[in-house]
């Protein structure tokens, strides 16, 4: 993969039917985890045993900036309240689109008083994610 501009690294989510920018991110990450199944018991001598084949994949996403429209803060902020999971498409350019469900874990906001509102945000996911790789 060569170098790729930040700021198209996009956060996208089903509103209305299609797929809408959500912010101006301005830092942004996405971590992928591969976690272990662990079956200790007190036969494990005191050390930790983990099931042979089996593990469980986890992606979690970070940004910051500024909301692009009012609407888009409305859609974040309305599943961040009624603690829904809303469909979302992450774009990480030049590798591909992870699309799925996922949970808004984290929604902050700030702002100075000679400058714009900002906000953070953090995601994980809650279900199955795909993948497909950039063309």
């Amino acid at each position: 993969m060569t170098a790729q501009k930040g700021k198209d690294f996009l956060m996208k989510i089903l509103s209305g039917g299609s797929y809408a920018l959500v912010g101006g991110f301005r830092s942004n990450g996405i971590e992928i985890t591969e976690n272990p199944v662990e079956v200790t018991t007190k036969e494990s001598g005191g050390f930790q045993e983990l099931l042979s084949g089996a593990s469980y994949r986890s992606i979690n996403l970070n940004g910051s900036g500024v909301f692009v429209s009012d609407a888009a803060f409305a859609e974040v902020h309305g599943h961040v309240m009624a603690g829904t999971h809303p469909d979302c498409e992450i774009i990480v350019p030049g590798h591909g689109t992870y699309t799925g469900k996922f949970f808004i874990s984290n929604l902050s906001m700030g702002g100075e008083h000679n400058g714009q509102v900002t906000y953070t945000i953090a995601l994980q996911n809650a279900g199955v994610v795909t993948f497909t790789a950039a063309a």
